[in-house]
């Protein structure tokens, strides 16, 4: 059972990094230091969105607007150490 649990961290953790390459790929399109038009460019977002946006759509949803700020990412970020923490402090020490 701690293997799955670790597994589940490491998940986990490679996805605040999606999270991360996510939001940083979403700014350099806004500013437009990236370009759509490269393939290369157009694959990597697509990828980071098909990742991320079926969790980021419904907290987009409930959340109210913030002058064109987009929290989502903040949120889910948030949402993702409060798992890995209620992993780590109550799951995983009761697991033999």
């Amino acid at each position: 059972m701690r293997a799955l649990l670790d597994v589940v961290l490491a998940v986990l953790d490679f996805y605040q990094y999606v999270l991360i390459a996510a939001a940083v790929m979403s700014w350099l399109i806004a500013f437009n230091v990236v370009n759509l038009r490269n393939q290369f460019v157009s694959v990597v977002y697509d990828t980071l969105y098909r990742l991320t946006e079926p969790l980021l759509a419904p907290i987009r949803r409930r959340l109210p607007p913030f002058g064109g700020l987009d929290l989502s990412f903040i949120v889910l970020f948030l949402l993702v150490i409060l798992v890995q923490r209620v992993i780590i402090y109550y799951i995983y020490p009761n697991v033999f």
